[in-house]
C-alpha cells in the first residue's frame, strides 16, 4: 500500500475564510495600540477619510483616519510630522495587508511641534504672508476696536480695564474658544466676520482689531499657529494687534498681524493714547502757541518801531508835492484863459461866414427844385400804372380765350360724377349714376337713364387750324 500524503490531515480554508481568520487574529492581539512613526503618502480622500503610511527606518506600516473621527483625532496629519498614533490594527482582506485605525495623533515629542512649526513658518513666509510691506499703520484713535477671545476668561477684563483707564472707547466683542479643536476655525470666521461689517451698518465697523489669549504651554496656544488662522490675519483689510500668550510666548499670527503686543494688556495700550497725557499735550501746545503769538507781536512791533524812526516827518515828506502842486494849479488858470480866447476867436470867425440873406436865397431855391421833382416822379408814376394796366387787360383776355367757361358760354355742359371727377365718355356713365352738369350760369343735379350703352355719331374732321370740341 502506498503511503498518504502527509498534507491529508491539514484543514482546508478558502482565502476568504482564511482572511477572516487572520482579521480575528490581529485584531484580537493588538485590540488598541501606540505607534510611533513619520507620514509619508499623505491622501485626503474625497469622501472625508485620510490615508497615509507610519514608517521608521525599517518598515511601513497603512494607516487610515476615517472621517468621523477626523475632527476627533487631535492633530491634522501633515506630510513628514513624526507623530504618535493611538488607533487599533486590522487588517485589509481586499489586499492582504494590515493597517492601523487611528482614532488619537499627537506630536513625538516638543521637537517635533517646533519643526512643524518652523516647517509652516518657512512656507507661509515664502508666500510673502510676514511681509513688512503688508503691515497696515494702526489709528491714532479708533472710534470701535474689535476683540476676538474667550468671554469668560480674564483677557477680556483686562482690555476693557486698560482701554477705560487709557481712553474709554466702544468695543465690540466676537466670542470664541481660544483653545481646543474648534478654536482655530472660530477665530479665522471672527476675523472675517468683522472684516465683513458694512460702514454706515447697523454694527459699527471697528477700525481696529485685536486677537487675545492669556498665556499657556505650547500645545494650549496651537490654535494661534493653525494656517487658517494666519492667513485670514493676514487677508484682514482692518489693522490687526496679536496679544497671545506672555511675552516670552510667540505664535504665527504674531508674524501676520500688523502689530505684535506681547500680552494682551499691552495690546489693549497699543490701541489707544493715554486721555490724560493727550490733554496734558494739548495744554502745553497751547501755551507753546500764546508764546509764540507774543514773541511775534513783540518782534513786529519793535520792527514797525525801527521803521517808523528812519522815515521822513510828514511835512518834510509831502513838502516837495505840495509846492508842485501850487505850481501846477497857478499854470492850469493861465492855460484856461488861453484856451477860452482861441475859442472865442474861432466862433467869431465861422458866425461871419453865416449871412441871412445867402441862408434864404438857399432855402428858396431848394424848394423850387423839391417841387419841381416831385411833379416828375407824379407823371412818371401815373405813366407807369397806364403801361402796366394794358398789359393786365391783354393777359385777362388771353386766359378768357383759353379757359373752359368760354365754351359753356357757347352751350356746352361739363359732367361730373358724384365723387367730382370728370366723366369724358358715355361709356363711363351707369344708369342711376348722380351726375352734375355745370353750365355757365351755375349747376344741376341730374341721374342718369338709358341701358347705359354709349352712342357713337360720327364727328366731321374739324377744319385745319382750329381748335377741336372739349367734349
Amino acid at each position: 500500500m502506498s503511503e498518504a500524503p502527509l498534507t491529508a490531515n491539514l484543514p482546508e480554508f478558502s482565502v476568504s475564510e482564511l482572511s477572516a481568520a487572520l482579521k480575528r487574529t490581529v485584531e484580537d492581539a493588538f485590540p488598541f495600540v501606540r505607534v510611533r512613526g513619520e507620514i509619508s503618502g499623505l491622501k485626503f480622500a474625497a469622501s472625508g477619510h485620510i490615508y497615509f503610511d507610519l514608517k521608521d527606518e525599517k518598515a511601513v506600516l497603512n494607516a487610515i483616519v476615517w472621517k468621523q473621527a477626523a475632527r476627533a483625532v487631535g492633530l491634522k496629519p501633515e506630510q513628514g510630522l513624526e507623530v504618535v498614533c493611538t488607533g487599533r490594527v486590522t487588517t485589509y482582506p481586499g489586499s492582504s495587508r494590515y493597517q492601523l485605525i487611528v482614532e488619537r495623533m499627537e506630536l513625538a515629542g516638543r521637537g517635533a511641534l517646533m519643526a512643524m512649526l518652523e516647517a509652516r513658518k518657512k512656507k507661509l513666509e515664502a508666500e510673502g504672508l510676514f511681509a513688512p510691506a503688508r503691515k497696515k499703520p494702526l489709528p491714532y484713535l479708533p472710534q470701535v476696536i474689535g476683540v476676538v477671545t474667550s468671554p469668560t476668561g480674564a483677557v477680556i477684563r483686562d482690555i476693557m480695564h486698560r482701554l477705560s483707564e487709557r481712553f474709554p472707547r466702544r468695543v465690540l466683542l466676537w466670542p470664541v474658544a481660544v483653545q481646543g479643536e474648534r478654536a482655530a476655525a472660530e477665530i479665522a470666521a471672527a476675523i472675517a466676520g468683522f472684516n465683513a461689517i458694512r460702514p454706515g451698518g447697523p454694527v459699527p465697523r471697528p477700525d481696529v482689531l485685536i486677537v487675545a489669549r492669556g498665556g499657556g504651554s505650547l500645545e494650549d496656544l496651537m490654535a494661534f499657529n493653525e494656517e487658517i488662522v494666519v492667513r485670514a490675519a493676514a487677508a484682514s483689510a482692518i489693522p490687526l494687534i496679536a496679544g497671545v500668550g506672555h511675552e516670552t510666548d510667540t505664535t504665527l499670527i504674531d508674524f501676520a498681524a500688523d502689530r505684535r503686543a506681547p500680552t494682551p494688556t499691552a495690546a489693549a495700550e497699543m490701541a489707544v493714547p493715554v486721555r490724560a497725557d493727550l490733554l496734558q499735550q494739548v495744554m502745553q501746545c497751547d501755551q507753546r502757541l500764546l508764546r509764540a503769538f507774543t514773541r511775534g507781536m513783540t518782534q513786529r512791533r519793535t520792527e514797525l518801531q525801527s521803521a517808523a524812526r528812519a522815515l521822513p516827518r510828514a511835512d518834510q515828506l509831502f513838502a516837495s508835492s505840495r509846492q508842485h502842486f501850487d505850481v501846477a494849479s497857478e499854470r492850469m488858470g493861465h492855460a484856461l484863459d488861453r484856451n477860452l480866447q482861441a475859442h472865442r476867436r474861432a466862433f467869431l470867425q465861422a458866425s461871419a461866414l453865416l449871412r441871412p440873406k445867402p441862408v434864404r436865397d438857399g432855402i428858396r431855391t431848394g424848394r423850387d427844385r423839391t417841387n419841381v421833382l416831385v411833379q416828375r416822379l407824379g407823371r412818371a408814376h401815373r405813366t407807369q400804372l397806364a403801361d402796366r394796366g394794358r398789359r393786365l387787360d391783354g393777359l385777362a383776355r388771353i386766359l378768357d380765350s383759353v379757359s373752359y367757361r368760354s365754351v359753356l358760354e357757347r352751350g356746352f355742359a361739363l359732367v361730373r360724377g358724384a365723387e367730382g371727377r370728370v366723366r369724358r365718355r358715355a361709356a363711363a356713365i351707369s344708369p342711376g349714376d348722380a351726375l352734375t352738369l355745370a353750365f355757365a350760369d351755375g349747376e344741376a343735379k341730374v341721374r342718369a337713364e338709358g341701358d347705359g350703352k354709349a352712342v357713337t355719331r360720327p364727328q366731321s374732321k374739324p377744319p385745319s387750324g382750329r381748335q377741336e370740341s372739349l367734349f
